[in-house]
Order: structure tokens, then sequence, then C-alpha cells
């Protein structure tokens, strides 16, 4: 999955031209953050096919930034975040960006961008967490 970051003066109707795009041309987001400071609009998607989100909303005069993430399954219970912290923490990992993309009764996604993604992908698939990228 990628994330897209998209940048651009904040104004009422900003969210909606931009899912409105996306949609009309069969781009799921599979999950969304907003927010506005300082008169600027950050909104962060994650979506499937990032190479073609991103040509259709520079195509459609929008500024973005593309990252890649690893969404990572943890079992929907207290301290499982913790546990993925702390296993980033003591190999030298720092957790540039998380956030939670979905949630259900057995398990939770969460996409992260780690500093070293190599060396923490590697660490995730040696300790059995399911992951997707």
């Amino acid at each position: 999955m990628k994330t897209i970051t998209i940048v651009e003066q904040d104004r009422v109707g900003l969210l909606m031209d931009i899912s409105y795009i996306l949609g009309k041309e069969r781009i799921n987001i599979e999950s969304i953050s907003a927010n506005a400071i300082g008169g600027k609009a950050i909104i962060t998607l994650t979506v499937r096919d990032g190479n073609e989100a991103k040509k259709i909303l520079v195509k459609n005069g929008f500024h973005i930034i593309e990252e890649d993430m690893l969404m990572v399954s943890l079992r929907d219970r207290p301290g499982e975040l913790a546990t993925l912290a702390k296993l980033m923490k003591d190999n030298g990992i720092n957790l540039v960006n998380l956030y939670m993309v979905s949630k259900d009764a057995k398990n939770t996604i969460v996409a992260i961008k780690p500093d070293k993604p190599k060396k923490a992908r590697e660490l995730l698939k040696s300790n059995k967490y399911n992951i997707e990228e």
C-alpha cells in the first residue's frame, strides 16, 4: 500500500474534490486523515494503487508526497502496540509515522513508516507479524 499526503491551501470542498476525483477513477481510499494547520490542509490517504492515485492527483493540480508504508496486523487487545513499539526500539528502529488503518473484533491494522524499512520488514517477519506492503 502507498501513503499519499496532499498539502494544499485549506478551503471548503477540498476533501470533496479529492475523494470525488479518486472515486471517479475507481481508486478506493483505504484510510484517511485530514488536518488544517496554519491555513494549510494536510490530507493523508492510504491506497492500494499509489502510482495511479499519484498520477491522477498530480494531473488535477494537487501537490503530493508519496510514501511506502508497512501494514502490520496486530491482535486487538491491550498492550499489542506497546509490544510492537518495544520490538522496534530494542532493534534501533524509529517509527517515523504510525496510524491505525482499520480495526475489527480480532485485529487492528496499523500503517508504519520505519526509518529502516528493510530491517523492520525482516524483523517483523521473523517475529511472525503479518505484514502487507
